[in-house]
């Protein structure tokens, strides 16, 4: 800087001398000329001396880098914001304290639309000791089951602990269901290996005594007890086959649905039965225009059998109705709701209501709901019973 101040300073005097030999030159305009010339580089070379010491470059600091430890929070916070799992915070070691959601998981398993009582499912985090457990809560889409890891710890002197919820009732469901589909049909091959010969055997005897002509109260008898062994051969083999159909469901076929063009056609099956009795029968998709991809026979099938058992449920009920309601939930999932005015489901009842061969009804089979489960299911979506607020029977069927 020093060294371009003197500079500067020598350019001074020999551009006042040359402005003072241009005033000298005034009648010789090539000198005059050359003069200026002259002394417009010297003033070009003056500024550029002067510049930098008029306005000195701006220093700009470079930003400093996050400390270390505040770079791992910040990413310790977004990695526990994006956990697969739903954490909650509860506050105290003992049965109870306050429970608030950690991450997003968390927030939504809790927003309207998935828990219908959040305070409930809170008590029952709060209550759980440290360790893993098991627990079910009621939602949207019915009764669900969940894991809990419950870990304990102590943060500025206060004890915590930290619940770890995962909702498991898909993965439970599918393995239950591959579960059941395994034992019916090896109980059913079995059976059915057994049942043949004796119903072959029966009738062969049957024709054997035709066809000796026996007479006589022994022959009688033989006649009935071979005709009863052959009847129960047959009813026993169509009671196995009835199950097969839990084990050798085909594949869906899944095509594009219009729930309204389906709605229709099961009003027009279902509708006069209800009718005939002085019930009524009602669909609603809203809106209109909703589309589901799913194989339209086995999902037709679903609603029938829903639809069938709240008929039964309603037998005895004055102006019985049922109302199937097709909308879009939160999360952009299409929800089915099929209820009816019926006694509803007792509360004792509700855990085995889908399983095989489990039925409270005279002469029946207890394969209804659960071939209904095996259809949804099937086809991506989940059925579940839900406590309806008016009483009568609630099914959620969602995709």
């Amino acid at each position: 800087m020093a060294c371009k101040r003197c500079h500067a300073f020598a350019l001074v005097p020999a551009l006042m001398a040359l402005a003072a030999g241009a005033v000298m030159l005034q009648d010789s305009p090539r000198l005059l000329v050359i003069c200026a010339v002259a002394m417009l580089a010297l003033a070009g070379l003056l500024w550029r001396a002067l510049g930098p010491m008029a306005a000195p470059a701006e220093v700009v600091a470079a930003p400093s880098p996050l400390p270390q430890a505040q770079a791992d929070a910040l990413a310790h916070e977004a990695r526990l914001e994006h956990a697969p799992v739903a954490l909650f915070r509860i506050d105290g070691a003992g049965e109870a304290g306050d429970v608030a959601p950690l991450n997003a998981n968390a927030r939504r398993l809790v927003a309207p639309g998935r828990v219908v009582d959040a305070p409930a499912l809170f008590a029952r985090l709060a209550a759980q000791p440290a360790g893993r457990s098991l627990i079910s809560f009621d939602s949207e889409r019915g009764l669900e089951r969940a894991m809990v890891a419950v870990s304990a710890l102590s943060l500025h002197g206060k004890a915590q602990r930290i619940a770890a919820l995962l909702p498991v009732e898909s993965e439970l469901e599918s393995e239950t269901l591959s579960a059941w589909r395994v034992l019916v049909q090896v109980l059913t091959h079995e059976i059915m290996n057994s049942l043949t010969p004796v119903a072959s055997l029966s009738a062969t005897a049957q024709g054997l005594l035709e066809e000796l002509q026996l007479e006589g109260e022994a022959a009688a008898d033989l006649r009935v007890a071979l005709d009863a062994i052959s009847r129960r051969a047959t009813s026993l083999a169509d009671f196995v086959g009835s199950y097969r159909s839990l084990s050798a469901l085909p594949e869906a076929r899944p095509e594009r649905i219009e729930l309204a063009q389906l709605f229709e056609r099961l009003s027009t099956l279902l509708g006069p039965m209800w009718r005939a009795r002085g019930g009524e029968l009602r669909f609603t998709c809203e809106p209109a225009s909703l589309v589901l991809v799913a194989d339209p026979g086995q999902l037709e099938q679903a609603l029938i059998n829903l639809l069938k058992n709240a008929f039964e449920a309603t037998a005895a009920v004055n102006k019985a109705q049922a109302h199937v309601e097709a909308r879009l939930a939160r999360g952009a999932r299409l929800r089915i709701d099929i209820g009816d005015n019926g006694p509803g489901v007792p509360e004792d009842l509700l855990p085995h209501i889908f399983t095989p061969f489990f039925t409270t009804k005279k002469g029946g089979r207890g394969i209804g709901l659960a071939l209904v489960r095996q259809l949804v299911h099937g086809n991506g979506g989940t059925v579940r019973h839900v406590r309806p607020v008016g009483g009568g029977a609630r099914f959620v069927v969602s995709f």
